[in-house]
């Protein structure tokens, strides 16, 4: 005897929807368009929920809502997850809002009644498991992010430790130099002998000019790393930051009987503006790598092209090669390669070792211009020297960027 006036019911609740499925998609889209970034395919989300919400007033069952509610749990952004925000809760709150309000506006009183008796329990439920959805999605965020954490504190353990071998390894060399010509100027001056003394100055020299070098590499590593790496951009072309380092390194590849020979390409008499000296450096620091990881005798080539908005340098060697995994280990901080003890401690001598912080530096400095570095290599082999070829993308610039300070000052004089 139930069932008859239940269908009954169902029925006619169903027409009811069918009557306000237009005001409700309307007034709910329009809503939520101006209440929150509504992302691409919305209506035809809101077009899913409608239908479903039909489908469980006439089943009398509201788990046909999960499917979509837990898609929707899913598609929290990251901003929401980090700033706590219930994106999907405040949907339905909404929804529930702007369903009574067309309910109370286009119906009778006995069919806005029946109406919301039938879907409030639904909208209901669907808070119940939204909630807990949402809930389960931030916990899992959450423990990703510590999982973050925890590999960066790994990192900067590993990273201090390293830097500890490497400040034991790199600086005991040049200060063991200078300590050692010092002591002998101090008994060639308290035997009171006569003689020149210019080659143990020369010595001490070599010594104090390694151990700055050391010094400031570690110094830019900790300006990169805050974020303090200033740049001073000045207008000028590739072709003329190469030809000068060409110059600059001519005697250490001589020394090495190595050739470098540089290409001119589309884009290297191009002005662009980059901060010079660090762009050098950071060109320098690659290229003194493929002098150190390339046998005596081998060449190093640098060319390159103009690529949309960018200027691609690439600087080629028939060296020893790098392995695939280790292709990202050599832009980390001290992201030397084999076992330090064994590395000669010579800056450009074959395989010399060296703080592992020139690649380091170079991305830093890339990155900072808005440019990146790579490197491409078949593999490690001592034998055959597969080589090596890093890839240096360089953002052109036809006039300076503008500081953050300087855009604030302009923008403040604007308003005034």
């Amino acid at each position: 005897m139930n069932s008859m006036p239940k269908k009954k019911t169902t029925t006619s609740i169903q027409k009811v929807l069918a009557k306000i499925r237009p005001m409700w998609m309307e007034h709910v889209g329009q809503e939520l368009a101006r209440g929150m970034d509504v992302r691409a395919g919305f209506e035809e989300q809101l077009e899913r929920f409608f239908n479903l919400l039909v489908q469980s007033v006439e089943s009398n069952d509201p788990a046909w809502m999960d499917s979509l509610l837990l898609d929707w749990a899913k598609s929290s952004t990251e901003t929401d997850l980090e700033e706590g925000l219930y994106q999907v809760t405040y949907i339905i709150n909404r929804m529930i809002a702007l369903t009574i309000h067309v309910v109370q506006g286009n119906l009778t009183k006995q069919q806005a009644l029946d109406l919301l008796g039938a879907v409030i329990p639904i909208y209901t439920y669907c808070l119940g498991v939204v909630t807990r959805y949402e809930m389960e999605v931030r916990v899992a965020h959450i423990s990703s992010e510590m999982e973050k954490v925890q590999d960066k504190m790994e990192r900067v353990d590993k990273s201090k430790s390293a830097f500890i071998s490497v400040a034991a390894h790199e600086l005991k060399t040049p200060i063991t130099l200078i300590d050692g010509y010092a002591s002998m100027m101090e008994d060639l001056i308290q035997d009171g002998k006569g003689v020149p003394l210019d080659y143990l100055l020369t010595g001490m020299q070599t010594g104090i000019k390694r151990l700055r070098t050391i010094v400031d590499d570690m110094l830019d590593v900790s300006m990169i790393d805050n974020d303090l790496l200033k740049l001073n951009f000045q207008p000028i072309q590739m072709e003329k930051m190469l030809d000068a380092l060409k110059i600059e390194l001519s005697e250490t590849v001589s020394l090495r009987k190595q050739s470098l020979e540089i290409t001119s390409f589309d884009g290297s008499k191009q002005w662009i503006y980059v901060d010079p000296v660090r762009i050098m450096q950071a060109i320098r620091n690659i290229i003194n790598n493929a002098i150190k990881y390339t046998p005596d005798g081998g060449r190093i080539s640098i060319s390159g092209r103009t690529l949309p908005g960018l200027i691609e340098v690439t600087i080629t060697d028939n060296g020893i090669g790098i392995s695939l995994e280790n292709q990202a280990i050599i832009f980390e901080k001290f992201g030397q390669l084999g076992r330090l003890e064994l590395h000669s401690s010579g800056k450009t001598k074959f395989k010399g070792s060296g703080p592992g912080l020139g690649l380091p530096i170079a991305r830093g400095i890339l990155e900072a211009h808005g440019g990146s570095i790579w490197v491409e290599s078949d593999g490690y082999n001592e034998k055959n020297c597969p080589g090596s070829v890093f890839h240096v993308l360089i953002p052109i610039r036809n006039e300076a960027p503008e500081t953050k300070m300087a855009k604030l000052f302009g923008e403040l004089e604007n308003k005034e």
